[in-house]
């Protein structure tokens, strides 16, 4: 684990208990890192800035609604990577429903920090929640939530609408939810 992870890890533990300037810290350190891997995936079209920033709030926002989803064992840096690609990606994607082109960009290696590697423990442990939701639901589920597929993709793949996509989406994350809430509950008990 690098040292930023032992860092951010140990800001946000102590967030997580009540601590707000170790929040405040968090967020402090980690808004650069998110700001150049929503420039470095959006670009800054025509020096448009101000719409990269809305997105690197728009992950903040998520960053801190979905704190409680952060494994207090895993390195951080890659839970919040995950978070940052995909508020981007939702916004690259409303950017296009709004005619704005997309801006080619070179060599992301050098803005973008290192991800860690896939954790193998997280990635069974969705398998085994998967496998326990309808074969569809749990298609939908890998295709927009794991490879990163449109819900227009994946539903001219399935012979469905878009929204009935993302309608199927949501309502398998929500029984995904609940089944990993009711496994963390029996474990507790254990």
């Amino acid at each position: 684990m690098s040292e930023r992870d032992r860092r951010w890890g140990d800001l946000l533990r102590r967030a997580m208990r009540g601590d707000g300037p170790a929040y405040a810290a968090f967020l402090t350190e980690c808004a650069p890192v998110i700001r150049r891997i929503v420039l470095a995936r959006l670009g800054d079209a025509a020096g448009d800035a101000a719409g990269a920033e809305d997105v690197v709030q728009e992950v903040l926002l998520a960053i801190h609604a979905k704190r409680h989803t952060w494994r207090q064992g895993d390195p951080v840096t890659p839970w919040l990577y995950a978070i940052a690609r995909y508020k981007t990606a939702d916004a690259g994607r409303a950017r296009r429903r709004r005619g704005e082109a997309p801006v080619p960009v070179d060599d992301l290696a050098e803005v973008l920090p290192e991800e860690a590697p896939r954790d193998a423990m997280a990635a069974r442990d969705l398998g085994r929640l998967l496998d326990r939701i309808d074969d569809r639901a749990a298609g939908i589920v890998r295709a927009v939530g794991v490879e990163g597929r449109s819900a227009g993709e994946v539903g001219a793949r399935l012979g469905m609408s878009e929204g009935a996509v993302r309608v199927a989406y949501h309502r398998a994350m929500a029984r995904l939810k609940e089944l990993a809430e009711a496994d963390v509950t029996e474990e507790t008990k254990r």
